[in-house]
């Protein structure tokens, strides 16, 4: 049964299995509550099944959810509820501390979904990173669902091609595929109807996505690339059932639909499009953009307290950035050394996309030298770094994909090269300790390869806490033996700089009625990205509101509990022990990260 035909009455028939759970008098509270946090792991498996194959969960890979339809999202209100009325019924003395942390999670979980399903612009569990995602404009040039999908059909991410089953499975998943397209088109028309469109900048990047998978032959498109890697030890027959079946569903299906949206977009959608950047322009915007903020900062935090902090914070970088940059020597202000590095031949010199890849291996091979003073722990999987498709490759950033929880599948960090002449290597270093080691890889790793966290906290989860881990991580260069050379060092600080733009233009833009344009001038007057780099940065932000926010939210609670740590336990500080309990619990929200690294201080920054 496909998910977007799964009844109301599935749901709580499984919930009818937990109620039988839940604990009473005499009953062993932590294994009844083991068996409710397994059943919501299955939940979200069910709604999410995109996530469930990136975990490495191959039960739904023949599905797609079709999250924005109705029935779907009275779906997730009432199991929502369901668990979080369940997860009243335990007490912090009767399961572990463990425990008692992850049910806390869940009901952070629970809850922060609830009230978004609630809001009237917004839908949730988008099958990008079980991040929210707006009903009635559910499709965009970054972060959509349409992009997601064709990298998948290219066969070499989380999409599993090994088995004949494989290839049938992918088949039925683009029929769900299309059913979303359909809707889309419907909800889109119902926003133009309400007010609630997409920038009209953003459906003019749209547009052009959808090109080669309407124009590219059969052979040549993306989605037919599984069959010119078929295992060799397929049958004959199978092989030509599933290329006659892999054409068909090109041509008498994708692309026929493809058209349909693009028509739909330039004749229809494009036309009423709105000039203004932010949410704050449409019904409901500001309201929803308050949620967003709650939702990826995991605060109660305000446009203004953000705005701010953003202001601060970027004053504060300012200053290292100058005295880094009297380090290095060089003798003109500080906008003028940005023009330098944006434009430094010295810091392009690569000829060849795999010399790209190149250097970041190298960095790699540095850094572990020095990880075992730093970390006690490391994941078993590993990962590569891989060229960004070329298809999303202009309106993409580097990001890391996880593996499998079996380490079978290596994490794959994806590198932007869409122009090798002017790739600018300046923060390199801190790009791969972000993405990669002891960044996303490493954390992510590390919390889905962790057996005593019950599976529901093995994926991606809290944004706040994935990319402010991420974002820390930058700041560990120097322990790890990186940012000899000066200009990596002042990349880093780039890279912060960055994030710190990124609080001040995401609530200008949403919070504040910022232009577009007003945003690209703030960012070109305070960092050393290229202006091209920074327009897609701040398209971005305008497609994603918020959650450009997490990393610098997030780091500096991280940054905060370590010199908390340091301050209170002195000598008895443990770098690699600290760093254990942060990554140890999975995700976590910043109150509840906080609460956690105080009991550790309290006892002494013993290991646990």
């Amino acid at each position: 049964m496909k998910l977007h035909s799964i009844t109301l009455l599935l749901f709580l028939t499984l919930f009818t299995a937990c109620k039988e759970q839940k604990p009473t008098p005499g009953r062993d509270d932590s294994a009844s509550l083991d068996s409710l946090f397994q059943d919501y792991y299955q939940f979200k498996q069910r709604i999410n099944p995109i996530e469930s194959s990136k975990g490495g969960e191959t039960k739904y890979n023949d599905r797609i959810a079709n999250y924005i339809s109705d029935p779907y999202q009275k779906n997730l209100i009432a199991t929502y509820g369901q668990f979080l009325e369940a997860s009243k019924k335990y007490d912090s003395t009767s399961v572990s501390p463990e425990q008692w942390m992850s049910l806390k999670v869940l009901q952070w979980d629970s809850n922060i979904k609830l009230e978004g399903l609630n809001n009237k612009m917004v839908t949730i569990a988008s099958p990008i990173y079980d991040m929210p995602s707006f009903e009635l404009m559910p499709l965009g040039q970054i972060s959509s669902l349409q992009l997601y999908v064709a990298q998948l059909a290219a066969g070499k991410s989380v999409q599993p091609f090994h088995t004949v089953k494989d290839y049938d499975n992918w088949l039925e998943r683009v029929d769900d595929y299309l059913v979303f397209l359909d809707t889309s088109m419907v909800k889109m028309k119902e926003g133009m109807s309400k007010g609630v469109v997409l920038p009209k900048v953003l459906t003019e990047k749209m547009i052009p996505q959808l090109d080669p998978f309407i124009t590219d032959a059969v052979e040549d498109h993306l989605f037919f690339t599984p069959i010119t890697t078929m295992p060799e030890e397929f049958s004959k027959e199978d092989r030509d059932r599933l290329t006659l079946a892999y054409s068909g569903m090109i041509s008498d299906k994708l692309k026929p639909k493809y058209k349909t949206l693009q028509q739909f977009l330039i004749q229809e959608y494009l036309p009423g499009c709105r000039e203004s950047s932010g949410l704050g322009a449409l019904p409901n915007g500001p309201e929803t953009y308050n949620y967003l903020i709650k939702y990826h900062t995991t605060t109660n935090m305000t446009v203004d307290e953000i705005h701010e902090l953003g202001k601060s914070e970027v004053t504060r970088i300012l200053i290292e950035m100058e005295n880094a940059k009297n380090k290095i020597g060089f003798k003109g202000d500080i906008k003028v050394f940005f023009e330098h590095i944006r434009t430094s031949k010295d810091q392009m010199p690569f000829t060849e996309p795999s010399q790209v890849i190149d250097n970041f291996n190298s960095i790699k091979d540095r850094i572990v030298l020095k990880l075992k003073e730093v970390f006690d722990i490391s994941p078993k999987a590993d990962f590569e770094v891989r060229r960004t498709e070329a298809f999303r490759e202009a309106s993409a950033s580097a990001e890391y994909v996880p593996g499998t929880k079996d380490a079978s599948r290596a994490g794959i960090f994806y590198v932007p090269i869409p122009d090798v002449a002017t790739y600018n290597k300046y923060a390199n270093e801190a790009l791969f300790l972000h993405e990669a080691i002891p960044g996303h890889h490493y954390q992510l790793s590390l919390q889905q390869e962790n057996k005593n966290l019950p599976e529901f906290l093995h994926p991606e989860s809290m944004g706040v806490f994935v990319e402010g881990w991420a974002l820390y991580a930058e700041s560990l260069g120097k322990e790890l033996g990186l940012y000899e050379d000066p200009i990596q060092y002042f990349g880093m600080l780039s890279m912060e700089m960055h994030r710190a733009i990124r609080l001040v233009v995401d609530t200008g833009i949403h919070g504040k009625g910022w232009t577009r344009e007003q945003a690209i001038q703030y960012s070109l007057e305070n960092e050393a990205e290229s202006e091209d780099a920074i327009i897609s940065e701040i398209e971005r932000y305008m497609a994603t509101p918020g959650q450009a926010l997490s990393y610098k939210i997030g780091q500096l609670k991280i940054r905060e509990m370590r010199t908390r740590a340091e301050s209170a336990l002195g000598e008895g500080f443990n770098i690699q022990e600290f760093h254990n309990q942060v990554l140890n619990s999975g995700s976590l929200p910043l109150v509840l990260l906080e609460e956690k690294i105080e009991a550790w201080i309290k006892n002494g920054g013993k290991k646990s």
